[in-house]
C-alpha cells in the first residue's frame, strides 16, 4: 500500500498550513543548517539542497552564456515599464532553462538594486535605476513583476532588493555610517523600496555593507518597523557577502560572533552570506548564540518560516515542481530575447544635444574613432556574451564597410629600461587555451598562468597604453591581450580584458627622475626585470616610455578623410567607479578629452557619444561639439543600437534618469546622504546643471496641450495631450511633476519639484493622445518633523507636464484645504534631538544597538542643531537633556540661552537626563549646540506653574 504524500507536499494546502508541516519535521540542526546561504538537503524528507542568491541584475549573471541587456542604469534610462516588465520576463525565464541544465542555477534572485543614485560619483552607479524614488520604484515594480511571473500562487523566480538602507558609497563601505534624517528616510530611502514590496513581487530585501545612523544595517530596526509592515506575505532578509562577520572584524560592533549573529537574526535577518559555502561557520556561531541563550528557538523557526516560504512560492515541494519547472515556459537566446536586448539598447539611448548633425544621411562616410568605439563591455553582474556589437559593427553593418573607418585612439609605446625593451616572448599559440571558468562567484577565478611572463631584450614590443584616468593605465599588446599579473607574480599578457574582483590588468605610471616607475594596482607592487621574467615585486625598475604614435594624431588623421566623425568615448566598467571604488571626479579621463578635442579641431561635423556606467561633466564638449549622446553598456545589442539612432532608423527617445552636473564643485561630499541639507539631485540642487533629470532629445518635436487637473476625493485626475508636431514617428516620454506651494516649500525645504507619474509614447508624426494619471493626493506630501507624520501642506500645489524637469511645458494648480502645518508642540511632547530642520558639523547615530537614534557633534567637535518654530506655549521655566556621554548642551532661542553641563555618564549607551533653567514662551526657533563626546536624545521641557 502505498503510503499518502505528507501534507506539506499537498499544493492543494494553504500555504501556512504546509510550512507549518515541514517545520514540524525538521530537527533544530536541520532548522539551523537553512539558515546559511548554501543550504544541504534533508535526504530524510526528500529536501534538495537550495542556495539564496543569483545574481540577475541586467539577465542572468555569473553561471554562464545568457541574453546581456543593458545595464540597470540604462534600463532606467529607457522610462519605460513595460519593457522592464519583459525584460524581467526574458530573465527569469532564462534563469529557469539554465536552472534545468545546471542545477547551481539559483531561483532566488538578487536583484533588482533600487539604491537612489544620489551621488553619481558612487562606484555602482550603473546598478541603479535613477536619483529618483519614483522613477527607481517604478523600474523595480516592472522588473519584479517580470522575475515573479504572473500566476496567482507559484513564483517563477524570487527576487531579492538590494541593498537595503541608504547605500551610496563604496569608500569604507563596511565601516562608514550614512546619517539619515527622519525626512530623508520617509521621502527618500525608504520610498525606493517600498512600491515594489506593496506590489507583492518582491521575496526579500538584502541589507548593505554600511551603516545607517551608526547601526549597521545588517541590524537595522526599520526591517521590523518599515519593510515588514508593508505587506502580508513572508519576507526573506538575505545578508551580504560576509556581512555577518563584519560586525565583529571590521565593524567592532559587538565582541564576539555569537552574539552578532544572534542580534542579526533577532533584527531579521534570515539567510546569512558568509564563508563562502562552507555553512558550518554560521551554523556553529548560530548554535553557539542559542546555548548561550542569546536567542530562541522561536527566533530560529521565524526565519525559517521565511526561507521555507520562499521556497514553496517557486514549487519546490509540489507535485513536478510547480508550472514553471515545466521545460514548455523556459526560454533561452531566443529571436524574440534578441529582439527584446535590441529594443532595451535602442531605447537607453538619450540625445543629450543636436545642432542638426544626427541623423547621418545615407552614404555619409564617417570616421568611427575613440577608445570604446570597437568594444563591447560587460560588468561585474553581467553573463557571459553570447553574441557581441559593438559601436563599429553596427555602423559598418547599417552604413557598409567601405563607408566607414576606425581608429581606437590609443598610445602606442614601447617600454625601455636598463635591461633593454619589454617585450611579450612569442607563445604557443596552437595549444588549447585552458577552458573558461563558471563560477558563482567569479572573484574565485585566477589569472592564467600557463602563457610566458614578458622578458627584456634587444627587440621592443609595441603596447597600446591608455589612460583611464584617475591613475589607473591598461597596457595591450598587439595580439589584443591585456598585461595582467597572475597568483605567481609575473607579468603576462594574458587577459582578454580588464576584469575580476581586484583587477590585475591596471598599472600606474609614477614619474621618476627622467621615467617612470610601473606600479601593480592590484597587488601595490612595481613592474621589475628577473633572471625568469618580468614581475611585480618591491624593488622597481625604471621604465622611459617612447611614444610611437599619439592617440589623437591618429584620431584626427581619421577625421580629416570623413564628412562626420562619431567618438565613442566612456568607461570600462572593470576601471573606475565600480563595486569596491567610487570615482574621484566627474570630468572624462584626459586621454578621451584629446581624442574628441583632435577630432573636432579635424573636422567639426563631430558627435561625441558617451557609453558610460555614471555621468560625465563635458561643458566644453557641449559648447563645442554639434551632438552628443550618451548610453549605459547596452549589453549585447549595444552596437547595433546606436548606429540605428545615428542612422536616423530609430529616434532617440531616453531619458536621463539622474542629473548630470556641470563640475566637480556642484557636488557634495560623497558621504552627505542628507539630500534636503546638501541639496543634492534635482530634487533640490539649487544650480544650473549640465543637462537636468529626465532631459532627452529625439529627431521629431511634440507640443503638450490641455492640462487639467482636478481633485476627486484622495485621488487627483490630470490629464494632458501630446502631439507629435514633427516630421518622423517617434516616442515621446511625458513627464509629470508636483510643486508644493511657495509659502510651505520655502519654510519647510520642500523639492523645486518632484516627480509624480510617467509615461513612454509613440506616435506617429502628425498624431496625438490624450494622457490620464491618477495621483494620489499623499503623494503631494512629506515628512512633518514636527509631529512625525506624513502630511500635506494646505494650498496651490503645482501639477506640471513637460518633456524634462528642466523643460516644464504646462502648470495647472490643485487647491488642498486643510490647517497650516501647526508649530512643534515642544513644551508638551518635548523633541527628538533628530527631528531638527538644519543642522552643522553633527552626525546621527545610534541611541542603543537595537533602535532609536541621537545626535551628536562630528569627531566630538562642535555641533548646532536648529528647530524651527517651536511652540513653547505659555511658557516654559526649564530643559532636561537625555544625554550620553560628557560635554556641554547650549540651547538659544531669541535672547534666551541655558547650557547644560553634563558630567560624564559612563558608556554611549547610557543616557541620563540632566536640567538645566530655561524660560521661554509662544512661538519660536530654537538652537540647540552640541559641545564634546556626547550623544543628545530628547529634550523635555518644565512647563512654566500656572498662577492661581
Amino acid at each position: 500500500m502505498t503510503a499518502s504524500p505528507p501534507p506539506f507536499r499537498d499544493p492543494e494546502l494553504p500555504l501556512d498550513q504546509r510550512v507549518d508541516d515541514l517545520l514540524s519535521r525538521l530537527t533544530t540542526g536541520e532548522r539551523i543548517a537553512l539558515l546559511h546561504q548554501f543550504t544541504p538537503g534533508v535526504e530524510r524528507l526528500g529536501i534538495a539542497p537550495f542556495r539564496t542568491g543569483q545574481e540577475a541584475l541586467h539577465g542572468v549573471a555569473w553561471m554562464g552564456p545568457a541574453t546581456v541587456f543593458p545595464q540597470a542604469v540604462g534600463l532606467g534610462a529607457t522610462w519605460n515599464d513595460d519593457l522592464v516588465r519583459r525584460i524581467g520576463e526574458a530573465v527569469s525565464t532564462e534563469a529557469r532553462a539554465m536552472r534545468a541544465e545546471d542545477d547551481r542555477v539559483g531561483l532566488n534572485l538578487w536583484a533588482p538594486t533600487v539604491n537612489l543614485l544620489r551621488h553619481p560619483l558612487w562606484g555602482r552607479n550603473e546598478e541603479g535605476y535613477s536619483e529618483d524614488p519614483r522613477l527607481t520604484s517604478a523600474i523595480a515594480v516592472a522588473y519584479t513583476r517580470g522575475l515573479r511571473g504572473d500566476h496567482p500562487h507559484h513564483w517563477r523566480t524570487a527576487p531579492v532588493l538590494k541593498h537595503w538602507l541608504a547605500h551610496n558609497n563604496e569608500t569604507r563601505r563596511d565601516t562608514s555610517s550614512a546619517s539619515v534624517r527622519p525626512r530623508v528616510l520617509h521621502e527618500y530611502d525608504l520610498r525606493a523600496f517600498r512600491a515594489a514590496v506593496e506590489a507583492g513581487a518582491v521575496a526579500g530585501v538584502m541589507p548593505a555593507y554600511n551603516l545607517v545612523n551608526g547601526r549597521p544595517n545588517h541590524l537595522s530596526p526599520y526591517l521590523r518597523e518599515h519593510l515588514r509592515t508593508w505587506t502580508d506575505q513572508d519576507l526573506l532578509v538575505c545578508s551580504d557577502a560576509g556581512a555577518p562577520s563584519n560586525l565583529v572584524d571590521s565593524e567592532k560592533y559587538f565582541d564576539t560572533h555569537e552574539e552578532a549573529t544572534a542580534a542579526a537574526l533577532a533584527a531579521g535577518v534570515d539567510s546569512f552570506t558568509d564563508h563562502g559555502t562552507d555553512a558550518s561557520i554560521i551554523t556553529g556561531r548560530i548554535q553557539g548564540a542559542l546555548g548561550q541563550g542569546l536567542l530562541s528557538e522561536a527566533d530560529i523557526e521565524t526565519a525559517v518560516r521565511r526561507h521555507l516560504s520562499v521556497r514553496f512560492r517557486l514549487g519546490e515541494f509540489d507535485p513536478g515542481q510547480g508550472p514553471y519547472a515545466d521545460p514548455a515556459t523556459h526560454a533561452f537566446d531566443t529571436p524574440a530575447h534578441r529582439a527584446l536586448a535590441r529594443e532595451a539598447a535602442e531605447q537607453a539611448v538619450v540625445l543629450l544635444k543636436n545642432d542638426g548633425l544626427l541623423p547621418l544621411p545615407e552614404g555619409t562616410r564617417i570616421a568611427v574613432v575613440g577608445l570604446l568605439a570597437d568594444a563591447c563591455k560587460t560588468d561585474w553582474y553581467s553573463g557571459t556574451l553570447i553574441r557581441r556589437s559593438t559601436p563599429l559593427d553596427g555602423l559598418r553593418e547599417r552604413f557598409g564597410a567601405d563607408r566607414v573607418t576606425f581608429t581606437e585612439g590609443v598610445d602606442r609605446v614601447r617600454l625601455r629600461c636598463g635591461a633593454g625593451w619589454l617585450r611579450v616572448p612569442d607563445a604557443d599559440e596552437d595549444g588549447p587555451l585552458p577552458a573558461a571558468g563558471v563560477a558563482l562567484d567569479p572573484a574565485l577565478l585566477s589569472g592564467r598562468t600557463d602563457l610566458p611572463p614578458l622578458t627584456c631584450g634587444p627587440e621592443p614590443t609595441e603596447f597600446a597604453l591608455v589612460d583611464w584616468g584617475c591613475g589607473a593605465w591598461t597596457l595591450r599588446a598587439p595580439d589584443g591581450r591585456y598585461l595582467s599579473v597572475a597568483d605567481d607574480g609575473f607579468v603576462r599578457a594574458s587577459a582578454d580584458q580588464p576584469g575580476g574582483w581586484v583587477v590585475q590588468e591596471t598599472f600606474a605610471l609614477v614619474g621618476h627622475g627622467d621615467g617612470y616607475l610601473i606600479e601593480h594596482t592590484g597587488t601595490g607592487g612595481y613592474v621589475s626585470v628577473a633572471a625568469d621574467g618580468v614581475k611585480v615585486a618591491d624593488e622597481p625598475e625604471v621604465f622611459a616610455v617612447e611614444f610611437v604614435e599619439r592617440g589623437e594624431d591618429a584620431v584626427a588623421r581619421a577625421a580629416a578623410r570623413a564628412d562626420a566623425v562619431l567618438v565613442v568615448a566612456g568607461n570600462d566598467p572593470h576601471i573606475n567607479g565600480r563595486e569596491t571604488e567610487d570615482r574621484s571626479t566627474l570630468a572624462l579621463p584626459p586621454h578621451q578629452e584629446r581624442l574628441w578635442r583632435a577630432a573636432r579641431a579635424a573636422n567639426p561635423r563631430t558627435a561625441l557619444a558617451l557609453v558610460c556606467a555614471y555621468p560625465y561633466a563635458v561643458a566644453d564638449a557641449h559648447d563645442r561639439l554639434p551632438a552628443l549622446l550618451w548610453t549605459a553598456h547596452g549589453g549585447q545589442a549595444a552596437g547595433t543600437a546606436l548606429a540605428r539612432i545615428i542612422a536616423g532608423d530609430v529616434s532617440p527617445a531616453g531619458r536621463l534618469p539622474q542629473t548630470w552636473y556641470a563640475a566637480d564643485t556642484d557636488l557634495p561630499d560623497l558621504l552627505d546622504y542628507d539630500v534636503i541639507g546638501s541639496r543634492q539631485t534635482y530634487l533640490y540642487f539649487d544650480g544650473t546643471p549640465l543637462y537636468p533629470f529626465g532631459h532627452g532629445l529625439g529627431y521629431s518635436s511634440f507640443a503638450y496641450d490641455d492640462l487639467v487637473a482636478v481633485r476627486e476625493g484622495d485621488t487627483i485626475r490630470v490629464a494632458f495631450t501630446v502631439t507629435n508636431t514633427g516630421p518622423v514617428a517617434a516616442d515621446e516620454v511625458a513627464q509629470l511633476y508636483t510643486r508644493a506651494p511657495a509659502d510651505a516649500a520655502g519654510a519647510l525645504a520642500l523639492p523645486h519639484r518632484q516627480l509624480a507619474a510617467h509615461r513612454r509614447i509613440h506616435l506617429a508624426a502628425g498624431a496625438a493622445r490624450r494622457l490620464e494619471f491618477l495621483l494620489p493626493v499623499s503623494e503631494l506630501g512629506f515628512w512633518d518633523v514636527r509631529h512625525d507624520r506624513w502630511a500635506v501642506a494646505p494650498g496651490a500645489h503645482e501639477v506640471q507636464a513637460g518633456a524634462s524637469s528642466g523643460d516644464i511645458r504646462l502648470t495647472a494648480t490643485v487647491d488642498i484645504e486643510g490647517a497650516p502645518i501647526a508649530a512643534r508642540p515642544v513644551r508638551d511632547a518635548g523633541l527628538d534631538a533628530t527631528g531638527y530642520d538644519e543642522q552643522s558639523a553633527t552626525e546621527i547615530v545610534d541611541r542603543a544597538r537595537t533602535s532609536g537614534d541621537a545626535v551628536r557633534a562630528v569627531d566630538g567637535g562642535t555641533g548646532e542643531l536648529l528647530f524651527r518654530d517651536c511652540d513653547f506655549g505659555e511658557g516654559v521655566c526649564a530643559v532636561s537633556v537625555e544625554v550620553s556621554g560628557t560635554g556641554a548642551v547650549d540651547l538659544i532661542s531669541g535672547s534666551t540661552a541655558t547650557t547644560v553641563t553634563v558630567p560624564a555618564t559612563g558608556g554611549v549607551y547610557d543616557y541620563a537626563p540632566h536640567t538645566s533653567g530655561f524660560t521661554a514662551s509662544g512661538v519660536r526657533d530654537l538652537r540647540v549646540r552640541l559641545r564634546g563626546p556626547l550623544r543628545l536624545a530628547r529634550l523635555a521641557f518644565t512647563a512654566t506653574a500656572r498662577r492661581g
